[in-house]
């Protein structure tokens, strides 16, 4: 280890140290006094609910924790999306669970919440995951109704994923344990099976006031939609629970008797830890994302045994393809080489870069993995396409729409992590979020966008100084400086991991010794859903 290593490693720590702080806030939801009068009002968090759900020491992942980030602060914020969700084990079972926190705005939906929710039932129905719903929510935002009720992405999806996931034979299991109101009330009853919590669930399609405002009819909510209606008169919901314990010890009886479901048949082996530590990611990973640094430290850090098998090793260097095995999985890696490489010609190729020759040896790679069963995992750290006359002559975009092809067109599953940079078109032929990823993280020192900080500064600026000289302003330099600075603070906090991560543009901001677990748990989901389509690239130029 050298100085160098050792100073990578106290800055990048530093970065998830305030990572992890941020997540500390994120989870008290609406704040302690929110969290301490649900407690008073006989209810568990959202997060004690999952806690006790979930198999006592077995792994768990949860997705979209950052969603919401600094996102409507006009309207108070909305940590975590008002949402919980989280991948994990109820009686050995492996499922996807999703709790409304109603500490924030009492459960309430924003745009974000929609989106969260549907992204859930989106890793349910890809993976043929069991879905448990832990309801407590008031229902949609009225402030912002007009951005999560009418439209394909928006709240009446959820239910039409409930029927769609019904006749896929996905396990769904409501359990209500608060609000459960309006278009949020068809959830229990297009749910496998129901419960309701007595005294503090309720499930109406409008609640006391409504029903007076509508049709004078005075009635309180216990008696209009409480657990005896619903249990006794209705028969809407299946079962009630004296209290949320009682109704999460259900939910564990029921998975507890569910039977097993056919497999994909993605191998697996005795799982070996890396010989190399995860722990020296840290030391590997320079701190500017401008910095060149060897992947194979990386892959070394990551595979079982720190051994990997490389697919043309001496052709296309600028991208990494290799099998190898995590926690036992046998998996196929694309990696951006992010130091400098000369290929076959002896022409020297930059790091981070993806070039014609990469381009066409990922598509071939991609194409065998699919023929042999094997789920891709993509370490992205990528500045995009190669530019330039020589390049273009050379055919760039033919190979790098091959590639775009290829992932596109995947039939195994397929996983990403960003490691540094994910910039523009390198972004999607590195598997995107566009490009439908099983599960997509970041390490907290990733920057997406759709071209690096500096150039894109410089760029902007020049068109806004441009604007300003057509009206007959003259830009000193100090002006010059002042201009590019200010874009280039307000460019680079769009970069940030966190923004991504609000938007759900990625599921989640992971210290990268976790990264083995993420791909582990999720090729293990994928293992649910056997493959039925066939890979086929369509037409492409050759």
């Amino acid at each position: 280890m050298d100085i160098e290593f050792n100073k990578r490693e106290d800055q990048n720590r530093l970065r998830l140290s305030d990572i992890n702080r941020l997540l500390t806030e994120i989870k008290k939801g609406g704040g302690e006094k929110r969290l301490q009068k649900l407690r008073e009002e006989g209810k568990m968090t959202a997060r004690e609910r999952i806690d006790y759900l979930l198999d006592k020491n077995s792994d768990s992942i949860e997705v979209g924790a950052f969603a919401g980030y600094e996102m409507y602060k006009e309207h108070g914020g909305c940590p975590s999306g008002g949402v919980v969700v989280v991948i994990g084990y109820v009686s050995g079972r492996q499922c996807i669970v999703v709790a409304n926190d109603a500490s924030v705005k009492a459960g309430a939906w924003f745009p974000i919440t929609g989106k969260k929710n549907l992204r859930a039932q989106e890793i349910a129905m890809e993976n043929k995951l069991p879905i448990i719903y832990l309801v407590d929510s008031a229902g949609v935002y009225l402030p912002m109704q007009d951005e999560i009720f009418p439209d394909k992405e928006h709240f009446g999806r959820i239910f039409r994923n409930n029927a769609k996931m019904s006749s896929m034979g996905i396990i769904q299991i409501s359990a209500v344990m608060g609000s459960c109101v309006a278009g949020g009330a068809y959830l229990p009853i297009m749910s496998d099976e129901a419960m309701i919590v007595d005294k503090t669930g309720s499930i109406f399609l409008a609640g006391s006031y409504l029903v007076k405002a509508a049709i004078g009819e005075s009635i309180d909510n216990e008696t209009l939609g409480g657990a005896t209606t619903h249990c006794s008169i209705s028969g809407v919901t299946d079962y009630k629970a004296k209290d949320d314990k009682d109704a999460l010890d259900r939910i564990k009886n029921i998975m507890k008797s569910t039977g097993s479901t056919e497999k994909a048949g993605f191998d697996r082996i005795e799982s070996f830890l890396p010989k190399e530590k995860p722990e020296n990611i840290f030391g590997i990973m320079p701190v500017s994302r401008a910095e060149q640094y060897d992947t194979f430290d990386i892959l070394k850090c990551i595979t079982d045994n720190s051994e990997y098998e490389e697919y043309k090793p001496d052709y296309g260097k600028s991208i990494i393809c290799a099998t190898a095995r995590i926690d036992g999985w046998s998996v196929g890696i694309v990696a951006n080489q992010r130091k400098m490489v000369k290929n076959g010609k002896g022409e020297v190729q930059f790091g981070g870069v993806i070039y014609s020759d990469s381009a066409d040896k990922a598509t071939r790679f991609i194409a065998n993995c699919n023929q042999r069963k094997i789920p891709l995992v993509f370490l992205q750290d990528v500045t995009g396409f190669m530019v330039g006359s020589k390049s273009e002559h050379g055919g760039i975009i033919k190979d790098g729409a091959k590639m775009v092809n290829a992932v596109s067109n995947s039939v195994v599953p397929k996983f990403t992590i960003i490691t540094g940079n994910s910039y523009g078109a390198g972004n999607y032929a590195m598997c995107g979020k566009a490009y439908d990823p099983r599960l997509i993280v970041a390490w907290p020192w990733a920057d997406l966008a759709v071209m690096g900080g500096s150039q894109a500064a410089k760029v902007l600026a020049q068109i806004q100084e441009s604007s300003l000289k057509k009206q007959g302003k003259e830009i000193s330099e100090e002006e010059h400086n002042e201009i590019l600075d200010t874009i280039s603070k307000k460019y680079q906090s769009q970069t940030d991991a966190t923004y991504a991560a609000a938007r759900l543009w990625t599921d989640a901001i992971i210290n990268p010794t976790d990264t083995r677990k993420w791909i582990s748990m999720g090729i293990e989901a994928a293992n649910h859903s056997p493959i039925t389509e066939k890979f086929n690239l369509g037409v492409i130029q050759v």
